[in-house]
């Protein structure tokens, strides 16, 4: 199987989407890194948004397995079981002392990166769609990697 099928670009409203999800990382980031005065308030409200972006990508392996009807049963059964790790990662994250919180979404946000790669082997993705996942899982895991500067 190929691992992207020939597509037209990025569609504007999901590069729109895409893009406008990093705001919040962007934002808290930025004030934490900007107002130490009020770090407790904006690393707190990062480290969640990074473990609600996680969970939200987790969800799109069980979509993918629900819908490709090309899988067979032992690769979708892999991709439901993998589908719930990030929110079990994100959850566990929010549990932690920030920095190791932010270490572990940073890690999270990775392996999840890393299982879409294996994802592109199985089945047909659009051509946009690692390119962008890419793009977005960059921006997030530096956004929460000043946390190692601010927090405390």
């Amino acid at each position: 199987m190929t691992a992207s099928a020939p597509q037209s670009p990025c569609p504007t409203l999901v590069a729109w989407l895409g893009y406008g999800g990093l705001i919040p990382f962007v934002a808290l980031a930025a004030a934490s890194w900007l107002d130490p005065a009020h770090v407790a308030t904006w690393v707190p409200g990062l480290l969640a948004y990074g473990a609600v972006i996680l969970s939200f990508v987790g969800a799109l392996h069980w979509a993918f397995a629900m819908t490709h009807p090309q899988l067979q049963d032992a690769p979708k059964h892999a991709l439901y079981l993998w589908s719930v790790v990030p929110s079990l990662l994100g959850w566990l994250a929010l549990m932690m002392v920030p920095k190791a919180g932010a270490l572990l979404l940073i890690a999270g946000l990775l392996a999840h990166y890393r299982q879409d790669l294996r994802l592109a082997r199985v089945i047909s993705l659009p051509v946009w769609f690692l390119p962008l996942r890419l793009r977005l899982t960059v921006v997030a895991c530096l956004c929460l990697a000043v946390v190692f500067v601010t927090a405390r």
